[in-house]
């Protein structure tokens, strides 16, 4: 991802990239050297917090892609915006047709409540479920608007322990697939009386995310004098 973001942004004429971060490199230094807008990072969860901090004290807009960030740590961000007076973003996806498929999901739980997710990653994600499909099972449950999904048999029982998936926001279940050959993949879906709906985003190549990259960092300059909110999501972009 670091590598498709460093050609993405090379490629666009109104865009400069100032700095190209390694894993020992010390991100302190290097803000305060070269004084960007924006730091795109699509590191790891152990390390990310940290680097958003580090941004924020430097006057810099963190444009987070790294998912597996808990409730808690976007809680200790939006905190940190706040003490920096400087705003960020973090996406748990920035492909547009997977924000699309999210917003149509919120939509269709309205009519549709019962829902499950299938997601889909490479075999080296280290994390599950999928930073979008835990944002998608939020979104759903806040389409239900209060609409309760069908009761399942309280004598229920799974033969193999977690066959039936994870419960995300809305006790919405979760299946993580991690199998060579997916970059990212996610369907939903819906069930009702005699009848079904699937929505479906495949990102095939990496190349995907980079025009959602790239309208995060034009909207930089807005983050930054935004009163020093966090905002989650992309679509909040759109």
């Amino acid at each position: 991802m670091g590598r498709e973001a460093v050609a993405a942004i090379q490629a666009e004429p109104d865009l400069q990239l100032v700095a190209e971060i390694e894993r020992d490199d010390n991100l302190a230094e290097i803000l305060a050297a070269t004084k960007p807008i924006a730091l795109v990072d699509f590191s790891v969860p152990d390390s990310i917090v940290g680097s958003i901090e580090t941004a924020l004290k430097q006057g810099v807009v963190p444009i987070v892609g790294t998912t597996g960030l808990s409730p808690a740590d976007v809680t200790h961000v939006r905190e940190l915006c706040r003490q920096y007076k400087r705003g960020a973003l973090i996406a748990p996806n920035f492909a547009i047709g997977a924000l699309l498929m999210m917003r149509f999901a919120r939509d269709a739980a309205r009519y549709l409540p019962d829902a499950e997710i299938i997601e889909m990653h490479h075999e080296k994600k280290l994390d599950a479920p999928s930073g979008t499909a835990a944002k998608t099972a939020e979104m759903i449950a806040e389409g239900r608007a209060g609409t309760l999904p069908t009761a399942l048999p309280t004598d229920a029982v799974e033969k193999i322990a977690g066959s039936r998936g994870g419960l995300g926001v809305g006790d919405v279940p979760i299946h993580s697939v991690r199998l060579p050959g997916f970059v990212a993949s996610q369907m939903v879906i819906f069930g009702g009386p005699g009848q079904t709906l699937t929505l479906r985003h495949d990102s095939i190549d990496r190349k995907s995310f980079m025009p959602g990259v790239l309208l995060a960092i034009r909207h930089a300059s807005l983050l930054a004098a935004n009163g020093g909110e966090l905002v989650y999501g992309l679509e909040n972009l759109l």
